[in-house]
């Protein structure tokens, strides 16, 4: 690739990356310092205080989004992918061998994490598009009663259009988002013009002393002031699809100069004008402006929405791979990018619990209480697990991971103790989302390793079944026989059940068995390993990441380099099917076991997750005590 091309792909990822990483933190503007000095927080709108609050925005722009995770975070890269999902893989990666003692602990502060993520992409649909839609009581307030319902219809046209994919709008994304941003560049320049003196807020004196001077009340504040970062952890997320260059040029070129001014800005306006902290974003060019920047708002609020929707499906998928759900019907939007994904269920559940918060709540106000906590446990379990990463993957000496992540640490700490005294108002909301989910995942995981357990128990080993077998052979009849074997597992329970009723044996056998690795990709040329048992018997091995796409009939086409040719029409899959039934006194709580058998009978099918052919496929069931 010449030089040229590089730039030029560089540019295009980059104002892709506009378009998609940064619409969540984007829209942030339109909601902070209005909740910020909500009547409520009792924190009294005037010059110091302002001041205070525009400095605290600015440095917690610069330390959290610019250093810890354009600078830190970005580089614990996991094969190149990024999010809470990945960092863990990476994190328990590092301390398997490492510090195996780390490893449950991690994996409980990973899983936490993620669902925290999932209660933050619950509310920054609500809030955005209902913070763009309040700008019409600005211009209209007896069109208040009207907020509501047009929120309603925006989202679930929004969710409805999903299985659509992004393919076609998602090139409008990045210039719409590079107009948003432009025009809040140019609304903070137009009021910082007309009061120059909120650039003093530059000086990271006023923030220390409006803490100091405030208390409690500071801490109050600070909690709304973690919504001018909420979407800081897309950065990190997104890095897969955009890489870090182009994230970080984004950032620094555009976006982070477009926040900075805008909140200087609206803080300019306010010090002229204190009435307009009723809603500060949509007073900043007068009334003229206010219908226009309602709809160039909608448009960005939708776009911050679709974001958060698409990393909910990949963090689906990615909790599937890693065995923390049972497997869901994941479509495929587009036949040229792999990761442009849309999951069924998962797309109406969110729907719902996002009207809910919608009809619930009411206003962006009373939705900024639940916002935070999420954010802020999110942020620090992610800085938690990148210090197992540099200590134990990097290998640094402990006083510099110490260093590194301790200084985060505490900033996350303050913040997210600030955002737990809204708990009663509002931030209950993505806790309970937060506790329904982790017991969701560790219920299913914990019931798959008592199914592997028992399996276990009972099984068969392959080697010495192979040999009593042969010592006097069934009768073998024509074509392949493919058997779907767990890792680690015996011999499969379709076989015994084939010869048991059967009384034949196809005259190649092969056994074959998914790997998923801590890894995001396995490269193709890694992915399949052929093992010739003898007999005409063969053991297939298959070594997925958490992203890959699984697709049975594209391994089988490489096992053919490997000396294994295969012919769909004359192969059989053989799959036993587990119907999982809950026995007394037995591995979990009964409510967690009755959790687990609901779910697996209502998970996909491993033929249809696995893209096998239906009409090539015979299951045979099998049942299984926990």
């Amino acid at each position: 690739m010449t030089e040229q091309h590089k730039k030029s792909s560089v540019a295009a990822l980059t104002m892709a990356a506009i378009g998609i990483v940064y619409g969540d933190i984007g829209t942030s503007p339109l909601y902070t310092l209005k909740t910020i000095f909500d009547p409520d927080h009792g924190l009294a709108l005037n010059e110091a205080n302002l001041l205070g609050i525009i400095s605290l925005i600015f440095w917690g722009l610069t330390m959290i989004v610019s250093l810890k995770y354009v600078s830190l975070v970005l580089r614990a890269d996991n094969r190149g992918e990024g999010g809470i999902m990945a960092l863990m893989a990476l994190a328990l990666n590092s301390v398997n061998k490492a510090a195996p003692r780390w490893h449950y602990p991690l994996l409980v502060l990973g899983v936490f994490g993620a669902t925290m993520f999932y209660g933050d992409s619950v509310i920054t649909p609500a809030i955005s598009v209902l913070s763009a839609i309040e700008g019409l009581e600005v211009a209209a307030p007896g069109l208040e009663q009207y907020i509501v319902p047009l929120t309603i219809i925006v989202l679930v046209s929004l969710y409805a259009v999903q299985h659509q994919g992004t393919a076609g709008i998602g090139r409008w994304f990045g210039p719409i988002m590079l107009l948003w941003f432009a025009a809040l560049a140019v609304m903070g320049v137009i009021n910082i013009v007309a009061a120059p003196e909120i650039v003093a807020a530059l000086n990271p004196m006023h923030a220390f002393h409006f803490m100091l001077e405030n208390r409690m009340i500071a801490l109050v504040a600070l909690g709304a002031v973690v919504l001018a970062f909420t979407g800081a952890e897309a950065l990190y997320a997104d890095m897969g699809h955009f890489g870090k260059k182009p994230i970080r040029a984004a950032w620094f070129l555009i976006v982070f100069p477009a926040l900075a001014i805008n909140y200087l800005g609206q803080g300019a306006l306010l010090l002229t004008h204190p009435e307009a902290v009723s809603n500060p974003f949509f007073q900043q060019l007068g009334a003229w402006s206010v219908y226009p920047l309602v709809v160039l708002s909608t448009a960005a609020a939708v776009i911050a929405s679709q974001a958060t929707i698409s990393g909910t499906f990949s963090m689906t998928k990615q909790a599937i791979a890693l065995g923390l759900l049972p497997r869901m019907r994941i479509n495929h939007t587009s036949a040229t990018e792999i990761g442009q994904i849309y999951i069924p269920a998962v797309n109406w559940l969110q729907l719902v619990v996002v009207l809910m918060a919608v009809v619930g709540f009411g206003s962006s106000d009373k939705l900024a209480g639940a916002y935070g906590i999420a954010v802020t446990a999110t942020m620090l379990a992610t800085t938690l697990l990148t210090f197992f990463v540099i200590r134990y993957r990097w290998k640094l000496p402990l006083w510099v991971c110490l260093l590194a992540t301790g200084f985060f640490i505490t900033i996350d700490i303050v913040l997210f103790s600030a955002t737990t005294l809204k708990l009663f108002h509002g931030g209950w909301f993505p806790l309970l989302l937060a506790i329904v989910l982790f017991t969701v995942m560790m219920t299913w995981k914990r019931g798959r390793e008592l199914v592997f357990s028992n399996l276990q128990k009972h099984a068969i080993p392959l080697e010495e079944f192979m040999d009593s077998l042969f010592v006097a052979p069934p009768t073998r009849v024509y074509g392949t026989a493919i058997f779907l074997r767990g890792e680690s597992d015996g011999v499969p329970h379709a076989l015994l059940h084939n010869l048991s009723h059967n009384k034949v044996l196809h005259e190649r056998v092969v056994f074959f068995t998914v790997h998923i690795v801590e890894e995001p990709y396995v490269p193709v040329a890694e992915q399949v390993k052929v093992t010739d048992l003898g007999h005409q018997c063969y053991q297939v091995n298959v070594y997925y990441g958490f992203k890959d796409e699984p697709d049975v009939p594209k391994v089988l086409q490489q096992c053919e380099c490997l000396g294994l040719p295969f012919e769909m029409m004359e192969t059989s899959f053989f799959i036993a099917r587990q119907t999982v039934i809950s026995a007394p006194d037995k591995g979990m709580a009964p409510w967690r076991e009755h959790l687990f058998v609901t779910m697996s009978r209502n998970a996909r099918g491993a033929a249809d997750y696995y893209q096998i052919p239906p009409n090539r496929v015979i299951e045979l069931g099998t049942q299984v005590e926990i």
